[in-house]
């Protein structure tokens, strides 16, 4: 989906949040799903990782070549684009307690909650949510009441400062990614970007990536699912596509969809074990990638960390 979204500053309301209070944080484990639940089928919990449903979407903004400014800004780093707002009724949830986490899409113009969507890839609207130092991320498909108010239950499993991420299509409109600040406060200390890696294991799964991300210009990421040394010849469709890739920029969390590569009953696409995209890293920079595939009726999503600029292909 495309976004047109200005860069904006994180909020100094989270240093009042937190204030000095920070102390040791766990270390970082692998992203695994969320446990499965009559909203949300096939997924399992761990300690830093919950992977959901995801819809497809586009590549945002670029790089010169001389590496200057970016030709257009990526998602999800303001809260208002396009005359729509993104309205968070809960700031605040209690680090390891499942809670409901509830917002509304607003029309500036008239104040009223959003009813009417586009549905993309099965859905009317994707909820990203991750923790700013990328340890944690969510992705979820939220229920939408009557008035416009969208809900959805989740479990944050350490404190510290999370970015939510909406990502949906008025209807009859462009596609917008609107991003937030949402706190889970107590003690908190961030943890280390896991280095740059071409391997991810989760769940018994070895995801192998091959490719780069270049700033400013398109590029493949080739990503091969293999279980006990075999590959998986039969992923799943899952929302449209056999994967579903997700990433966020470390420091800022610009937000970016990238483009499947085919689709299920194309006629060409294979069900595994390769499934490709093509990105465009908006600058240069640290992105960690997320990685969502089912296989067995089960929903499983790698990480990854990428160095996006010149002569960091891989594979």
């Amino acid at each position: 989906m495309k976004t047109g979204l200005r860069i904006a500053a994180f909020a100094a309301a989270l240093a009042a949040t937190f204030g000095t209070a920070y102390g040791v944080g766990s270390g970082v484990g692998e992203i695994s799903p969320e446990p499965a639940s009559a909203a949300h089928q096939g997924h399992t919990d761990s300690a830093r990782g919950e992977g959901s449903e995801h819809g497809g979407g586009d590549e945002h903004g670029g790089e010169d070549e001389a590496g200057g400014q970016e030709l257009s800004p990526p998602g999800g780093l303001q809260i208002s684009e396009g005359g729509y707002s993104l309205d968070l009724k809960t700031p605040r949830l209690q680090p390891g307690k499942r809670a409901d986490l509830s917002f509304a899409i607003v029309r500036e113009a008239t104040g009223r909650p959003l009813t009417a969507y586009d549905r993309e890839n099965d859905k009317e609207l994707h909820l990203i949510v991750a923790s700013r130092d990328l340890a944690t991320f969510r992705h979820l498909h939220p229920t939408r009441a009557a008035d416009g108010t969208w809900s959805t239950s989740v479990a944050l499993p350490e404190t510290g400062p999370y970015r939510v991420f909406a990502d949906f299509t008025p209807k009859g409109g462009e596609g917008l990614t609107l991003g937030t600040d949402l706190a889970v406060p107590g003690a908190y200390e961030p943890a280390k970007l896991p280095a740059s890696d071409t391997t991810a294991r989760v769940d018994g799964y070895q995801v192998e990536l091959a490719g780069g991300m270049t700033p400013g210009k398109s590029s493949e990421l080739r990503l091969t699912v293999t279980k006990d040394g075999k590959p998986v010849r039969d992923l799943q469709p899952y929302l449209g596509a056999y994967g579903h890739l997700v990433a966020l920029r470390s420091g800022d969390l610009a937000y970016l969809h990238v483009h499947p590569g085919g689709e299920p009953g194309d006629g060409r696409t294979e069900p595994g074990p390769e499934i490709s995209f093509m990105a465009t890293a908006p600058s240069a920079g640290a992105y960690r990638l997320f990685l969502d595939f089912k296989h067995q009726g089960q929903v499983h999503t790698a990480a990854f960390t990428v160095q996006a600029g010149r002569n960091t292909s891989i594979g």
